[in-house]
């Protein structure tokens, strides 16, 4: 057996001279491929190194450029905000202002409800909605995204805390751990961006994603339980076993008819103005303000009726003013330390992966680039400068960034605006909120977490790729029925070893041609395909590693053995020529049988 190269087609298609006619009669025609030019080993190595860290060639804009000139580009490229901020006007800040008002009144009652389900004081919710936006808005690129404390996060930040530390016996302790993650989480986040690192949350597919956000909603809808029934005695696991067994002991004596009444009433309301909100998009507005509308009414009936005196469980006391320092509180010795430098690094990892993911659905949704490792940088610096000032885990918000962008923001200074908001609530507001039934707050994080369960995402994940199913089911079922973090862990594990799947194990695909066309494709995919008597062509979906040569082969010499044994039994031509197509590899392999 005889083999010759040819290289394929600018489309990675084989050249129609080659496809209809391997080798004339009685003149067979040889290519020679000449050999490469040797490459200087450093140079191919700096090569390789720049296309892998800096494919956007970061620092184009400072070349032929005086110094000065080089450190206001270095200072812009920190800041966005100096370089933006000097073309704002009067009619963007109208987009902004509308935003920032709506977004605020949506976060306020959010923010209370995350802090509780992080087992925090709901102050620590507000707070994280102040200072963190702050210096987003200075760093960050994304011009949509509404930042601050979300419910995935939350969770996953509380139940790996509580597996260190119980709140209850322990407050100081907790509030100090989850200081110390907030603030190895950013230094997390920081250092990837920094060092151009970003890449590696690309390695959490979307599939898994879509499971474990999907599980996690679950997860949290059926820990509010506790606040919708009024259960005073409530698990502390979040299986979804073990939640249900604590909901349905406590059914006889457990439960008080009054949270019920309010809970459910209130989140029929949120779920009609969900409704028409989408029904309308000009009626955006409603969802928005739902939320805090319901803590008002809500609080001023449990106020009036004294439903607290009945069962009715309340926020009670929230302190007033800004956030105070807690860069003493940080472990930055001890053996609180690891812990909080491992809990840091997953919250961070999951918070980095939403964020980065929100940022880029909006800016592709508004035609204008983000940078993944300045977002990183951003949202590593706000957490940092957050665990100094008694914030805990902030990152971009789903539902928030929706109404956002919904709302017409034109900048990050929407952030701003809803800053200068719960400020304002901090300094004056707070004590307003101590009869908040946390019915209504229950009420509110379900009706929140009710979208990340997406199924239509995972029914098409199933169409598609029945392996990214497998990964999607996988972190689902992690997580509801056994631990968020061990549906993380799944979540990882199958994305890294369908990666491996697919370098070790790459697609082969014997191809057939199109009728009427010089076009060759996958048999399997068009039953319209006809093949070459005498030919057999196989093309391979990946680069050829040493991981994946043997493999290759060896699927290669089964293409050529099972085609054999089916044309000797239809008494067809045998296979005398054998075309390898690897597109990959911009080659195309002729073999004479």
């Amino acid at each position: 057996m005889s083999a010759r190269a040819h290289p394929v087609d600018d489309d990675g298609e084989i050249s129609p001279v080659e496809r209809s006619s391997p080798r004339q009669a009685n003149t067979p025609y040889v290519h020679k491929v000449e050999v490469p030019p040797k490459q200087n080993l450093f140079n191919e190595f700096m090569y390789t190194f720049k296309e892998t860290f800096f494919h956007d060639d970061p620092l184009r804009h400072f070349k032929d450029q005086s110094k000065s000139k080089k450190l206001m580009l270095g200072i812009q490229s920190v800041f966005p905000v100096i370089e933006w901020g000097r073309k704002y006007n009067l009619k963007l800040f109208r987009g902004d202002l509308i935003a920032g008002l709506t977004i605020a009144s949506l976060c306020i009652p959010q923010d209370i409800g995350y802090a509780k389900l992080a087992s925090l004081d709901p102050k620590y919710g507000l707070y994280s909605s102040f200072v963190p936006p702050l210096v987003y808005a200075c760093m960050g690129s994304s011009k949509d995204i509404a930042i601050g404390p979300v419910a995935v996060v939350s969770l996953l930040l509380g139940t790996l805390l509580r597996a260190e530390i119980d709140p209850n016996t322990n407050p100081n302790e907790y509030l100090r751990l989850a200081f110390t993650s907030t603030f190895f989480a950013g230094v997390t986040q920081a250092a990837l961006g920094f060092f151009r690192l970003g890449f590696l949350i690309d390695f959490l597919s979307h599939a898994a994603v879509v499971g474990f956000m999907g599980g996690a909603a679950i997860t949290i809808a059926l820990q509010q339980l506790k606040g919708f029934l009024g259960i005073n005695k409530f698990t502390k696991k979040t299986d979804i076993i073990a939640v249900l067994s604590s909901v349905i002991s406590s059914a006889h004596h457990g439960w008080n008819w009054q949270t019920i009444l309010i809970s459910a009433s209130f989140l029929i309301f949120l779920l009609i103005s969900k409704f028409i909100g989408k029904r309308n998009k000009k009626l955006f507005w409603i969802p928005a303000i739902a939320p805090l509308v319901s803590v008002i009414i809500s609080t001023f009936f449990v106020y009036i009726t004294r439903a607290d005196k009945k069962g009715v469980q309340i926020v009670k006391h929230l302190d007033k003013g800004l956030n105070p320092s807690s860069l003493r509180l940080i472990y930055f010795s001890g053996d609180y330390l690891l812990k909080g430098f491992r809990i840091g690094v997953v919250s961070g990892m999951v918070a980095l992966t939403e964020a980065v993911a929100i940022g880029r659905t909006f800016a592709a949704m508004k035609d204008y680039q983000i940078d993944g490792n300045k977002e990183m940088v951003a949202l590593g610096a706000m957490n940092v400068i957050g665990s100094m000032t008694s914030c805990y885990v902030s990152t971009g918000s789903f539902s928030r960034s929706a109404v956002n962008f919904m709302a017409g923001c034109q900048t990050a200074v929407s952030n701003i605006i809803m800053s200068i908001v719960v400020l304002l609530t901090l300094l004056f507001l707070t004590p307003l909120f101590k009869y908040t039934p946390n019915a209504i707050l229950a009420a509110i994080i379900i009706n929140a977490v009710i979208p990340l369960v997406d199924v239509n995402a995972t029914i098409l994940i199933f169409k598609i790729d029945k392996l990214d199913f497998v990964a999607c089911m996988g972190a689902f079922f992690g997580v509801i029925f056994v631990s968020v973090e061990i549906g993380l862990l799944i979540a990882v594990g199958i994305s890294f070893a369908k990666i491996l799947l697919q370098v070790t194990r790459p697609r082969t695909a014997i191809l057939g041609k199109i009728p009427g066309t010089s076009v060759y494709r996958n048999i399997n995919q068009y039953p319209e395909a006809t093949r070459i008597p005498g030919v057999l062509t196989i093309r391979v979906d990946s680069a050829i590693y040493f991981s994946n040569s043997n493999y290759v082969r060896e699927r290669i010499q089964r293409w050529l053995t099972d085609e054999e044994e089916m044309v000797e039994a239809a008494r067809l031509p045998r296979i005398q020529f054998l075309i390898i197509e690897m597109s990959r590899t911009e080659l195309t392999l002729y073999f004479y049988i």
